[in-house]
């Protein structure tokens, strides 16, 4: 199999630092050697490949943005982008294991947590000694999450936690979990340790979508939580909002890797596929379909370095997060489509990635707020009016 030479029209690697073309190549060669290779099997078993992740660790995947002094690589935004980019070229669900470690579940301990729950919890996720899931979303409340149930009651020594959580990545093979709760009615963050009475991860099955990545319940009984397992510097709706804003600056990038797979394999089929006597590469409705994905290839990579490089500095709003994850997953669908048709038939066979790239975007442009929830957001910034309140 031919190694991956990405998509790079405006010539953007001429924007890139020479570290940072090195994290996209170390990634890019994992994911050729590693992930391409048995992806296909896992998503067919509906498993994860747990194997990955000592890989994952080695090459510094886990918070990769965090300090040094926890074990972290310590890179910038635009190479952490850049490495989430690759890995869904490989697949939805191995980016999904790294954001959601680094992301939701690192980022909110560095963030929010004290100096031991740092010293604790950091090294072993960023080692890949152990593994965590982030719990926000319920049953009943995903897009307004400042209304969820579950709740911690402050008892002598901790607080009893009481509800439920649904759609949660790693849930099952998680060591401990950020949950959010209300606390005398104010949202907290809780590390819930595996293995705490009354706390089950049951896994969701069932799913056309992200199978090769392990989706979770998370269910509380009367669950003791310690004094010192509260996320102290947490409070409010904005605390996991801000974690969320993590997240979705990785799939912003994630979803240009899906597209480039997605492309590669469609400009590479229809150079070969010969048809009325000629590659259907030659046909102008099949060059107006290659036209089309390589543009908004290209403007998802333009959009999201420019992003990175306010991140970096700090600038970075989460609606210009909402804009690139809104705009990335959203053209990353389409360009899964086109490619599905460029292939025909073939397209739906896993010989190919596409219609496994599809099947996952479905689920990314909907999780970590939905496509419309995203529009109401950036509506807001820049009309002054909250549509959804």
């Amino acid at each position: 199999m031919s190694k991956f030479q990405g998509v790079d029209y405006y010539k953007m690697d001429g924007l890139l630092s020479e570290e940072e073309i090195l994290v996209r190549n170390t990634v890019r060669n994992f994911v050729d050697d590693n992930v391409v290779p048995l992806i296909e099997k896992h998503y067919e078993a509906g498993t994860f490949p747990m194997e990955l992740v000592p890989k994952m660790a080695e090459l510094g995947m886990f918070g990769a943005t965090l300090p040094a002094k926890y074990g972290c690589a310590e890179m910038n935004n635009v190479a952490y982008g850049l490495m989430n980019q690759e890995l869904e070229r490989g697949d939805s669900g191995a980016r999904s294991f790294v954001s959601v470690q680094s992301g939701l579940v690192m980022y909110p301990i560095y963030t929010f947590g004290s100096e031991e729950q740092k010293d604790n919890w950091l090294p072993k996720l960023a080692a890949g000694k152990a593994i965590g899931c982030f719990g926000l979303t319920e049953p009943d409340y995903g897009s307004n999450p400042g209304g969820l149930v579950t709740r911690a009651e402050k008892k002598s020594g901790g607080y009893v936690l009481n509800g439920a959580k649904m759609w949660i990545t790693n849930g099952t093979i998680a060591d401990v979990a950020v949950v959010w709760a209300k606390l005398d009615g104010e949202i907290k963050g809780f590390l819930v340790e595996k293995g705490t009475k009354g706390f089950t991860a049951p896994e969701m099955k069932g799913k056309h979508s992200l199978r090769a990545s392990v989706t979770s319940e998370l269910v509380f009984q009367d669950c003791f939580i310690p004094e010192k397992n509260i996320l102290p510097k947490s409070g409010g709706l904005k605390s996991p909002l801000m974690c969320l804003s993590q997240a979705r600056y990785g799939i912003a990038w994630g979803a240009i890797g899906a597209a480039m797979a997605c492309y590669e394999t469609a400009l590479n089929y229809a150079k070969s596929r010969i048809q009325f006597g000629k590659p259907i590469a030659a046909f102008q409705l099949t060059q107006e379909k290659l036209t089309h994905m390589v543009t908004e290839i290209t403007k998802a990579q333009l959009m999201c370095l420019q992003l990175g490089r306010l991140k970096d500095k700090g600038e970075a709003k989460f609606t210009q997060i909402s804009m690139a994850k809104r705009n990335n997953v959203y053209h990353a669908l389409e360009i899964a489509r086109m490619a599905r048709e460029i292939l025909g038939a073939n397209g739906i066979l896993n010989e190919y990635p596409v219609m496994r790239h599809s099947a996952n975007l479905e689920s990314v442009k909907t999780y970590e707020g939905t496509h419309e929830m995203h529009t109401l957001i950036i509506g807001e910034d820049i009309t002054g009016i909250a549509a959804y309140a």
